[in-house]
């Protein structure tokens, strides 16, 4: 049993609390291990008031205090320790305070992994895209077999795809899996740790948080960090267009390119057994199948049994996700699409003129012509939702191009009304897919509350 290292009476100020609770997981694990606790969020109470309620329980004995709506440079310079928040940028001049009064500070990522109990089997996936969902791919397919095999071993799957491990540090025998989401913030930190996990895997690179990475060779170069500290038989999976990259895998480490050509494809889906198919569309998640089927070949397992384990996943809640067949027509939630270019990339993932789309929500300042003119080209029936809903129809409607089959406009309003009216419309073969190209701040208090209503409304279709 691995036991984490004491952080008994150790005065740790923990920046970042998040309304999404992302500070949480730490502030547990510290306050359980004795640690005397501070979270400091320069949010309001009222703000973060669902992630407060989860931690009510330590604030009330005391192990746990609270600085809301504020920072305060003392809580940085006299702690013992600090523990950032992975959106903390390094130029922070709470982080400067800090480290001018030689006050460590790490992550929660990092406190994690310097206390796994094998390296080896730890399994860290980044990319700019994709990385999500092949993190969820192995680890569901990791769970299948290690509950085949009945040995007692487990996987578990963390870092940025979920909420903290370290509540499970206990727990993880040197035998099982740990599968990390990794993003460029979190391996900048764990860069300087020195960590590399066993199998590293790089889906892709474009350019991305630009806002945090003054250059594209900088974002980059964290991303290397993922294999910088790898040693020999080590694994690197990366992505086609990163195959120059193996040349800077440290000595000893096995390396490969992974792509999806239509000659693995063909084969591992007619492994298949009978009365299963890969359940997520597009030829993005063909790749991240493939890149799946890779890891588990890395970790010892058969890539035609990890294969046909990926082929029972439903995809990531929002993401593409399957939700349910209804007289032979397919619906996906895609809440999480907030641009016009995740919103193509979701019509491109079916057959041209048999995807019926929801798009519409608050405007984020996007240039809707590339989008309108791809729906009008490729969709089958397009169903406006709220405040851009009637600009997105619009927008179609002007870029309907004679001799192409037409695309038919729906202004429904409403998500209740478009799953209404996709339901009448669409016909077996097809699908319906909320894939909204904006936020859903106009009628929903975020994307997860559009998708699950989306699902809903599916539900109750005949």
């Amino acid at each position: 049993m691995h036991t984490p290292p004491p952080f008994r009476n150790r005065k740790i100020t923990v920046m970042g609390l998040g309304r999404f609770g992302g500070g949480i997981g730490v502030a547990r694990f510290l306050a359980e291990q004795g640690a005397r606790v501070l979270v400091t969020d320069q949010e309001s109470a009222e703000a973060l008031a669902a992630s407060v309620a989860r931690i009510a329980d330590l604030v009330a004995c005391g192990a746990v205090q609270l600085r809301l709506g504020e920072h305060r440079m003392e809580d940085f310079a006299s702690a013992d320790m600090v523990v950032a928040s992975p959106a903390v940028k390094p130029s922070s001049p709470f982080i400067a305070a800090a480290r001018a009064a030689g006050v460590p500070v790490t992550s929660e990522i990092r406190l994690l992994a310097g206390h796994l109990p094998n390296r080896r089997r730890v399994i860290a996936i980044t990319g700019s895209a994709g990385k999500s969902t092949t993190t969820a791919l192995v680890g569901h397919a990791l769970g299948q077999l290690l509950e085949q095999e009945g040995r007692g071993r487990r996987v578990w799957v963390g870092g940025n795809i979920g909420g903290s491990l370290l509540a499970s540090l206990p727990d993880i025998g040197a035998d099982d899996w740990v599968v990390l989401e990794l993003s460029s913030f979190m391996l900048e930190g764990l860069r300087e740790d020195r960590f590399s996990p066993g199998i590293a895997v790089v889906t892709n690179l474009a350019p991305n948080h630009l806002d945090w990475h003054p250059t594209l060779a900088e974002y980059a170069a964290a991303k290397k960090a993922i294999f910088q500290f790898q040693g020999a038989g080590d694994t690197l999976l990366l992505g086609p267009d990163l195959a120059p990259w193996a040349a800077e895998a440290p000595a000893g480490v096995l390396t490969q390119a992974v792509a999806c050509d239509e000659a693995w494809w063909h084969a591992a889906s007619h492994a298949r057994p009978s009365g299963g198919t890969f359940r997520l569309p597009g030829l993005h998640n063909r790749q991240n199948a493939r890149m799946a089927a890779a890891v588990g070949m890395a970790a010892g397992f058969a890539s035609d049994a990890f294969f046909n384990a990926c082929c029972s996943f439903a995809g990531l809640k929002h993401r593409l996700q399957f939700v349910a067949e209804k007289r032979g027509v397919a619906y996906y939630n895609d809440s999480k699409s907030t641009t016009p270019e995740a919103t193509m990339l979701a019509v491109d993932s079916f057959p041209p003129h048999t995807a019926h789309v929801l798009v519409g929500g608050k405007d984020k300042g996007s240039d809707l012509d590339a989008m309108a003119g791809h729906l009008a080209a490729r969709a089958r029936v397009v169903y406006t939702v709220g405040a851009m809903g009637d600009a997105v129809a619009d927008k179609v409607c002007a870029r309907q191009a004679a001799g192409r089959p037409s695309c038919e406009v729906v202004r429904a309003g409403t998500v209740e009304r478009a799953v209404f009216e996709a339901a009448k419309r669409a016909m077996s073969g097809e699908v319906v897919v909320l894939s909204p190209a904006f936020a859903s701040w106009d009628q929903f208090a975020n994307y997860e509350e559009r998708g699950d209503r989306f699902v809903e409304q599916v539900m109750i279709q005949s």
